[in-house]
């Protein structure tokens, strides 16, 4: 099954390690289900860096609409109190809301690796074809069980209370993410065919690898109700 849904929300950030305890806890237990219970939320998951506090969290929504949605913008502006003091705890918060350009493969496996990109202006169209077909293929390698093409689209809107109380939140441009049940199967994605050399040659100015993470957990609004 690939990505549920034509839009998502694509986040990085981190956490001290004195509050990851906590952190976990709310995040299972108010955050994701606060979430799932939004029309047009179809899956939300936490993914960790082992080692660390460093996360990933995506939000797959029905359609890119969804961002503006009169019930996800109430609940962004009225957080919860315990939201409000974990908060200001989302260290270098990058938060892309995006449309899904490709997706493929089938359910959530156990780790995923995200790639952050930027196009030359001049190469973009380039750069998506040779994405499109690279990554429809990869679900098909050892231990890649999906691989997905996320283009970032920020709607215009005010801040909400959420961002207020984080402070200015950065943004990748496009995303690619990549899931496998094997770990160094992924790395050698990175390293093959969504290596650097390659992708520049297509177009990318800009490319950010980041260390896989793993799958922490998953919700889907059956789970909320």
């Amino acid at each position: 099954m690939p990505l549920l849904g034509q839009a998502a929300v694509a986040m990085w950030w981190n956490v001290a390690d004195e509050h990851l305890s906590e952190f976990h806890e709310w995040h299972s237990k108010e955050h994701l289900p606060e979430r799932l219970s939004i029309p047009g939320f179809e899956r939300g998951s936490r993914w960790q860096r082992e080692g660390g506090g460093q996360f990933f969290v995506i939000y797959e929504l029905t359609d890119y609409e969804i961002l503006v949605s009169d019930g996800y913008r109430a609940r962004l502006n009225n957080p919860t109190r315990w939201s409000t003091a974990m908060m200001p705890l989302h260290r270098d918060m990058v938060r892309s809301q995006c449309r899904v350009v490709a997706s493929h493969g089938r359910g959530v496996a156990t780790y995923m690796s995200t790639i952050r990109l930027s196009p030359d202006s001049q190469r973009a169209d380039e750069l998506e074809k040779h994405l499109s077909r690279t990554l429809a293929g990869a679900p098909e390698s050892f231990g890649i069980t999906g691989a997905h093409l996320l283009r970032t689209e920020t709607p215009s809107a005010p801040a909400t209370r959420e961002q207020q109380i984080r402070g200015a939140d950065a943004t990748a441009d496009w995303i690619i993410l990549v899931s496998g049940h094997n770990e160094a199967a992924l790395r050698s994605v990175s390293s093959g065919i969504l290596n650097e050399e390659s992708l520049r040659n297509t177009g990318a100015s800009t490319v950010r690898y980041d260390d896989p993470f793993r799958l922490v957990h998953a919700l889907v609004p059956a789970d909320v109700r």
